[in-house]
């Protein structure tokens, strides 16, 4: 049974459609990704369902749906926004507060600081803390009560890569201790490195839903273009009109100063180069690498990264 159902969701802003009839379930015990580039409509999806925003149409359904409305809140842990904590207090302090706010997991402090690896620094002042500590605070605070569900967006934005790395690893934890987690993000390396599951969407429209291996798998459809490729060179538009008339170059995407080539199995980086050579184009880059969600979310969406 999924954790969540959500069918035919719709959310209107005057003429705006920032979700247009978005369908798909959340397996239990997942890292459910939401990705798509920043306004295609996460952040509203996931205040949704959350009920901080009302839609225009469509529904979605909880597993538990039948308790009552603070019986399911305790079920689910949300980290939606920056959160508020006093600049002055420490963190012990700060999530006493949050337990008697929230009504329960006020005997969880000492469980959900050790958990984030901040118990250390439980008597530390929260404006001491790097902005990778404060956002592991902010897990810790969702955490309180043993939520079943986990709900985030964005949880890794404005980290530096210490941070980052942080908030995945304790992701990676909480999935393994049997928690299902839902986050939106714009990043497709992190979607790639911690879910198992993604919702992609763009516009506020659903471009696919599907497990996170089953989207990289190339044994099938994508059987016949395995191999990527990214060049670059001191004139990236000369080469893109070059690199085009090449037999088994399958697409050219222009991304960030470089050029993605999707290629039939039977292309190599050696043919690639030494095409552009005879063409009186040199390459000043030229990797070979395997297929990546970032390639997927081009194919799937026909755009430009966001990352």
């Amino acid at each position: 049974m999924a954790i969540l159902s959500i069918n035919n969701l719709t959310k209107n802003y005057g003429k705006i459609r920032a979700l247009d009839k978005v369908s798909f379930e959340v397996p239990p015990k997942t890292v459910f990704g939401i990705l798509g580039p920043n306004g295609s409509g996460k952040t509203t999806l996931l205040g949704i369902i959350m009920d901080v925003i009302k839609a225009s149409g469509g529904s979605f359904t909880w597993a538990g749906d039948g308790l009552a409305p603070n019986d399911l809140r305790k079920k689910i842990g949300t980290l939606l926004e920056t959160p508020n904590f006093y600049h002055y207090l420490s963190a012990e302090k700060n999530l006493a507060i949050a337990a008697k706010i929230k009504g329960r997991g006020e005997g969880d402090i000492e469980k959900v600081l050790r958990l984030v690896n901040l118990y250390e620094r439980k008597d530390s002042k929260f404006s001491t803390y790097s902005l990778g500590m404060k956002q592991r605070l902010a897990i810790a605070a969702a955490l309180l009560g043993d939520p079943e569900i986990l709900v985030f967006d964005e949880p890794t934005n404005g980290l530096d890569p210490a941070g980052i790395a942080e908030i995945r690893e304790l992701i990676r934890q909480l999935y393994k201790g049997g928690k299902t987690i839902i986050m939106a993000s714009h990043i497709l390396d992190e979607v790639e490195k911690v879910c198992t599951h993604v919702a992609i969407i763009q516009k506020g429209v659903l471009k696919t839903v599907s497990s996170v291996a089953a989207l990289m798998d190339t044994s099938a459809e994508n059987a016949a273009v395995n191999v990527l490729i990214d060049i670059s060179s001191a004139d990236n538009q000369a080469l893109k009109n070059i690199v085009q008339q090449l037999d088994g170059v399958e697409s050219v995407t222009a991304v960030e100063g470089e050029l993605h080539l999707v290629c039939s199995e039977k292309t190599t980086g050696e043919s690639v180069n030494r095409f552009c050579f005879e063409k009186g184009i040199v390459l000043n880059k030229l990797t070979v690498k395997r297929k990546s969600l970032e390639t997927r979310f081009l194919e799937i969406t026909g755009r430009q990264s966001d990352k």
